[in-house]
C-alpha cells in the first residue's frame, strides 16, 4: 500500500472549485471513486455538480441533488458516472439496494457523505473534504485533497497540475472539455478574456508490458511514450511553413503542454459527416508539399537536445499487424494457429521489405479528419492545421496519404479517393521528372493494407482491453478500406489469405 498523499487548497468562490474539479476530472477514469466530506453547506454537491457539467461539455446540464434518490447516474462522454449521496442511509443493506454494494465496475463513483458508509469505500479513492473559510469570504472553502492507494499518484499529479497551470498563467482561466482520443492523453480547452489555449495532459508511461523483446507496445512500434516527441516534431512543422500548435508552455517531464487552439473547424459537413472534397485536396496538397522536401532525421527539442525520429522499420510494421491476429480473430471465433500466424508473417515480410529501401519522409501516422483543422484565415496549404504527429516516424510517403484517403472515421467514397491519389501523384510529378507513380501507387496499396490490418487488432483491443467499444463501429469501414487495397496485383498472396482465414466484422 503506498503512503497516502495529501494537500489542501483555497477555493475562494465556486469558480475554483469549479476549476479543481475540472483539473481533477482531466486525470481520471472509469472505475475511480471520489469521495465529498463536509458539514451542511460546504459546496459537496456544488462540486460533484461542476465534475459532472464539465464531464458532460454542458454548463447548463440539470444535476439535482441524489440526496432524495440517494443515486443519479449519467453516462457522460467518457464514462459513465454515478453521484451518491449517503445522508439518508440508515443500514449496510440498502447500499446493496441502489447499486452502489459491491461498487460498479467501469463508472467513477461519487460519494457525498462518505462517513455514512466507511465499509463500501475502497482503498483506491480521492477523498476531498471541504471546510467554510469565513475569513476569504462568504463562499470560500477550503479543500483538504488526499489520494489513497493507487490514487496517491492521481493526487500527485493534481498537485504538479496546478502548479502548472499557475506558472503559465492560467489557473484561473475558465475550463472547457475537449474529446480525447484512443491514447492515454487528455485535452481541456482553457479560455480567458475571450482567448482559449489547449491544456494537454499526456503522462508519461508506455502502452503495454514489455513483451516484445524487452520493450512495451508503444516502444516497440515507436509510438510516444511522452510529449518530447510532440514538441519536437510541432517546432519542426512549424519552422517549414505548415500549421503546427504552437508550444506556449511545457512541462517535459511532467507530460503537460498549453498549446495554441486552432479551434474545432473540421474537414467534414453533413450528417452523416462526409468529406469536404476541397479541404481533403489542401491535405493532400500539404503532404505533396511535405513530401518533397528533404527532411532530417533529427529535430532540435531544446537548445542543448535534439529528438532523433524513429525509423518505421519491417519488425515495427510486423508488431502492429500482429494486433489483427491477436485481437480481431479471436473475436471472431477463428483465432489462427501457430503455422497460419508464421504464414501471415512471412507474407507480409515479403511485401514490406522491398519498400525499406525507398526514400523516407516523416509520416505523420494518423493523418485523418479527427486530427485536421480548418484554418480559413490562412493562405494555401497553412490552411491545414495538423494537431495529432508525435507518433511521427521515417517511413514511405505512401503512408500518411493512405491514412487520409481511407479515413478511418468517415467513409471516403472510392472516386475520391481515386481522384486525390491522382492529384498527389500530379503534384510530386510536376517538382520531380523522376517521380516513379507506378511504384508509388504499389507502395500506397502496401501501406494501406498495413495500416488497415492494424486499425482491425487495434479497434479490438480497446474494446476487450480498454473498455472502449465505440471504436467497433468503424470495423466495417476498416475492412472495405482493406479490401479495396488487397485488389492490387502484388497482393495477392495476402488476398488470399484474407480470404480463407480473416472472417469481416460483425
Amino acid at each position: 500500500m503506498s503512503t497516502p498523499v495529501t494537500f489542501s487548497l483555497a477555493l475562494v468562490n465556486e469558480t475554483a472549485t469549479a476549476n479543481l474539479m475540472a483539473d481533477l476530472a482531466l486525470l481520471i477514469g472509469a472505475g475511480d471513486v471520489i469521495t465529498l466530506s463536509g458539514d451542511l453547506g460546504t459546496g459537496k454537491t456544488a462540486a460533484a455538480r461542476a465534475m459532472i457539467r464539465y464531464l458532460a461539455g454542458d454548463a447548463e446540464l440539470e444535476v439535482p441533488s441524489p440526496t432524495f434518490t440517494l443515486v443519479q447516474s449519467y453516462e457522460l462522454p467518457p464514462f459513465p458516472l454515478l453521484h451518491a449521496d449517503l445522508y439518508r442511509i440508515e443500514d449496510a443493506s440498502e447500499l446493496e439496494e441502489i447499486g452502489l454494494s459491491p461498487l460498479p465496475e467501469g463508472s467513477v463513483v461519487l460519494i457525498e457523505w462518505p462517513e455514512r458508509a466507511p465499509d463500501l469505500l475502497p482503498e483506491d479513492r480521492i477523498d476531498i473534504a471541504l471546510t467554510h473559510r469565513p475569513a476569504l469570504g462568504t463562499a470560500a472553502r477550503a479543500a483538504e485533497i488526499t489520494g489513497h492507494g493507487k490514487a496517491a499518484a492521481q493526487v500527485d499529479r493534481l498537485i504538479t497540475l496546478l502548479g502548472f497551470l499557475d506558472e503559465s498563467g492560467h489557473a484561473d482561466a475558465r475550463r472547457q472539455r475537449m474529446a480525447g482520443d484512443a491514447s492515454t492523453r487528455s485535452y481541456a480547452r482553457l479560455i480567458r478574456d475571450d482567448v482559449a489555449v489547449i491544456l494537454m495532459n499526456s503522462p508519461p508511461r508506455p502502452d503495454g508490458p514489455a513483451i516484445y523483446h524487452g520493450k512495451s507496445y508503444s516502444a516497440a512500434v515507436h509510438l510516444a511514450e511522452d510529449v518530447r516527441p510532440f514538441v519536437a516534431i510541432a517546432d519542426g512543422l512549424r519552422e517549414r511553413g505548415f500549421s503546427a500548435p504552437a508550444i506556449h508552455h511545457a512541462d517535459l517531464e511532467a507530460g503537460f503542454l498549453i498549446t495554441e487552439d486552432f479551434g474545432s473547424e473540421s474537414f467534414l459537413a453533413g450528417e452523416p459527416p462526409q468529406p469536404i472534397a476541397e479541404r481533403y485536396q489542401a491535405a493532400t496538397d500539404m503532404l505533396a508539399a511535405l513530401h518533397r522536401e528533404t527532411l532530417p532525421e533529427t529535430v532540435p527539442l531544446s537548445p542543448r537536445a535534439v529528438y532523433a525520429i524513429p525509423r518505421f522499420d519491417v519488425e515495427a510494421m510486423l508488431i502492429e499487424i500482429g494486433l489483427m491476429p491477436q485481437w480481431y480473430l479471436p473475436d471472431r471465433g477463428a483465432a489462427p494457429s501457430a503455422a497460419q500466424r508464421d504464414e501471415l508473417v512471412g507474407i507480409w515480410r515479403a511485401l514490406l521489405q522491398p519498400h525499406q529501401a525507398e526514400p523516407v519522409t516523416w509520416v505523420l501516422r494518423d493523418f485523418h479528419s479527427p486530427n485536421l483543422i480548418w484554418l480559413d484565415d490562412r493562405d494555401g496549404i497553412a490552411k491545414v492545421g495538423v494537431i495529432d504527429f508525435q507518433d511521427a516516424v521515417l517511413g514511405p510517403a505512401a503512408y500518411d496519404l493512405a491514412s487520409l484517403l481511407q479515413d478511418t472515421r468517415v467513409d471516403v467514397p472510392e472516386p475520391l479517393e481515386l481522384a486525390l491519389l491522382a492529384r498527389y501523384i500530379k503534384a510530386r510529378r510536376a517538382a520531380d521528372d523522376g517521380f516513379d507513380a507506378v511504384a508509388f501507387a504499389e507502395t500506397y496499396a502496401v501501406m494501406s493494407a498495413q495500416r488497415n490490418t492494424r486499425l482491425l487488432g487495434t479497434f479490438s483491443r480497446l474494446n476487450r482491453r480498454d473498455g472502449k467499444p465505440q471504436y467497433l463501429r468503424h470495423l466495417p469501414r476498416i475492412w472495405t478500406y482493406l479490401n479495396r487495397s488487397l485488389a492490387h496485383p502484388k497482393l495477392a498472396p495476402l488476398r488470399d489469405w484474407v480470404a480463407a482465414h480473416v472472417p469481416p466484422p460483425a
